[in-house]
């Protein structure tokens, strides 16, 4: 077994990144290269053969590319697919902060109440008010604001190589959303396991001061699964990278449909019995092969409870009396019967 570094960050390597806009060449050579909002992903990358894999995937023309700065060349495609299937990795996909970038660098990095590089309170707060984040729509004040950045991490699992693929948005409505979103989900997994996402760009308006705004924002929806499932504990792999056609598992996690395996289980008389009741939700698909869902997990537990409480009946009982006639109560001896099916080994209850 290989050791770690254990103060090590362990991160997947980045493959490119996904965005919801391009720029493309100014009329005047002086200025700056114009933003466009893309109704489509855009896929960027410093590997050709990923970008071509998006390409051939969801549609869009190949082409070199050049970030804005100092940035090394790199290639682009402009898809076709308003949606991709991702996944989200363990661990905390999610990165925030409000942000001001110019020439040098990042000149500022706030978490909304302190800004990380000056150590000062907020400044975007102490110099233009509580809704200081509105500037950023007019053209004329963007610049003088951090924006929220947002930097997701996902999965494309019909992509080449193993790494992730960074979502980055700049719009404040995203990153609440987004939050909320990734947050509801790491209470149910705690981070592990991997989680089905669909990555959608949906156009919102927000009119204000007499003036409506268009605008893009990404979009985080579960995949494949419902909120129960989600939000049980981590998924199975399988049903992570296949949630429609893992009916089965995702049936398992589902727990009960149609008897009450748990009311049965309570009132019946010994763990055999409760063994028994099992297998007949397995074959009902209702719970996992394995033994790894909730349901399992009860039953067992029902399964323990039984024996203890049989264990406390037989060290209670007296030795045998006869009775008026003398004759004692005989035990009844049948043929031996073929073995029980035994739980699965990560199953078996506790003694």
């Amino acid at each position: 077994m290989g050791s770690r570094i254990r103060t090590a960050q362990k991160q997947a390597r980045e493959l490119g990144r996904l965005r919801t806009g391009y720029s493309i060449p100014s009329d005047d050579p002086k200025k700056r290269p114009r933003p466009v909002k893309s109704k489509t992903w855009v896929l960027s990358s410093h590997s050709e053969h990923y970008v071509t894999a998006a390409a051939e995937a969801w549609g869009g023309n190949v082409e070199r590319w050049q970030p804005q700065g100092n940035g090394a060349p790199q290639f682009r495609v402009i898809t076709e697919a308003e949606q991709l299937e991702a996944i989200l990795p363990p661990g905390d996909p999610l990165s925030q902060a409000n942000e001001m970038w110019n020439k040098g660098g990042c000149a500022r990095r706030c978490d909304g109440e302190t800004e990380q590089i000056s150590r000062h309170p907020c400044l975007c707060l102490a110099e233009h008010g509580p809704e200081w984040h509105q500037l950023r729509q007019d053209i004329r004040t963007k610049d003088k604001v951090c924006a929220a950045t947002s930097r997701l991490n996902v999965i494309l699992p019909d992509m080449p190589d193993v790494g992730v693929w960074r979502v980055e948005t700049h719009s404040w409505y995203a990153a609440n959303e987004l939050a909320g979103t990734v947050d509801m989900v790491l209470s149910g997994t705690g981070g592990k396991g991997l989680v089905p996402v669909t990555l959608r760009i949906e156009p919102r308006t927000r009119v204000a001061g007499g003036q409506t705004k268009h605008f893009p924002v990404v979009v985080v929806e579960i995949r494949g699964v419902t909120t129960r499932q989600a939000l049980t504990g981590p998924l199975p792999t399988a049903v992570a990278l296949d949630p429609s056609g893992s009916s089965q598992a995702v049936a398992a996690i589902e727990g009960p449909k149609g008897r009450d395996w748990i009311a049965e289980a309570a009132g019946v008389l010994t763990s055999d019995d409760v063994r028994d009741l099992w297998m007949e939700a397995q074959t009902a698909g209702a719970v996992h092969p394995k033994g790894t869902d909730p349901l399992s997990k009860q039953l067992m537990a029902i399964a323990a409870a039984k024996d203890d409480e049989n264990s406390r009946e037989k060290q209670g009982k007296t030795d045998p009396v006869p009775d008026a006639e003398g004759v004692y109560e005989a035990e009844v001896v049948t043929e031996e019967q073929p073995a029980r099916p035994a739980w699965p080994a990560v199953a078996q209850p506790r003694a």
